[in-house]
């Protein structure tokens, strides 16, 4: 049976954490008050972590995760870029109370966030919900992103943009608790959370044309999402590189996380070759 993304997302969290902890790395990010600071974003309190110095480089994370789930991915990149790790709007540290969640409110918070930062562009890496907010922050936001790298990210709910058995098992979940009355805030968050990824997103493959950076795309070649969708997405948007990192599940920088930090920190520094 396939896994929740938000279980899959907790488990590589505690993956990620073990792993750099492996790497000499003892910084508890995410829970860092020595790096950490909130920011008045659109109504909301957004909590981020910075690390290192550099050109910027924004983090964007899944469904149900937080900026923990970089913990892998920080260390390396905090080394030549000022690294800004966000907990997004009603996950992690960044509380919102609002019944409404959406990939596009939740790019404009990124967009908003660099403002309040003072951050006039980021080069972007965002992972599976991340992914996507990396996708919408870059049409809707163009100059705000100078390059991006989005992995296991998809364009529309159902069982061509997530594998069939997955998806079959987002709609037994849905089915299962559609008619709860939640009770608590974090039972009502969760499913909030959980709903983002059930009706959302919703991108036409047109709509990609509008990305005008440079962008690499991945995708694990065992993902929740198809390879066929991931290579959709990287045709479709006009300077885009594709890689489907082999043996890989959804986790493809946590499974792979020294080859996809050079990777994508070679793509950040080389100038984009149109093919």
């Amino acid at each position: 049976m396939k896994i929740q993304k938000s279980r899959y997302l907790l488990f590589a969290c505690l993956l990620g954490i073990f792993s750099a902890s492996n790497a000499q790395v003892k910084t508890p990010y995410g829970d860092n008050t020595a790096a950490g600071k909130y920011y008045n974003v659109r109504g909301i309190k957004l909590y981020t972590e910075v690390y290192g110095s550099g050109k910027p480089l924004l983090l964007i994370h899944g469904n149900g995760g937080s900026m923990g789930n970089f913990a892998g991915t920080i260390p390396y990149f905090a080394k030549k870029y000022k690294v800004i790790a966000v907990d997004s709007r009603a996950h992690g540290k960044s509380k919102d109370s609002r019944d409404s969640l959406s990939f596009e409110m939740m790019a404009d918070d990124f967009a908003g966030l660099l403002d309040a930062m003072h951050v006039d562009s980021a080069y972007v890496i965002g992972w599976s919900d991340g992914g996507i907010n990396a996708l919408e922050l870059a049409m809707r936001h163009p100059d705000k992103v100078i390059k991006l790298a989005a992995t296991g990210a998809n364009l529309w709910p159902d069982s061509t943009g997530l594998i069939p058995s997955y998806w079959k098992q987002e709609q037994k979940d849905y089915e299962a608790k559609k008619n709860t009355v939640f009770k608590t805030a974090k039972e009502k968050n969760d499913w909030k959370v959980f709903l983002l990824d059930w009706f959302q997103p919703n991108i036409k493959l047109a709509e990609l044309k509008a990305i005008k950076c440079p962008s690499l795309i991945i995708g694990g070649d065992h993902d929740l999402i198809p390879t066929q969708h991931t290579v959709l997405i990287a045709q479709n948007i006009p300077n885009a590189y594709l890689w489907i990192v082999p043996n890989s599940g959804h986790g493809t920088l946590i499974e792979h996380r020294d080859e996809f930090n050079q990777k994508v920190d070679e793509f950040f520094t080389t100038p984009f070759k149109k093919r």
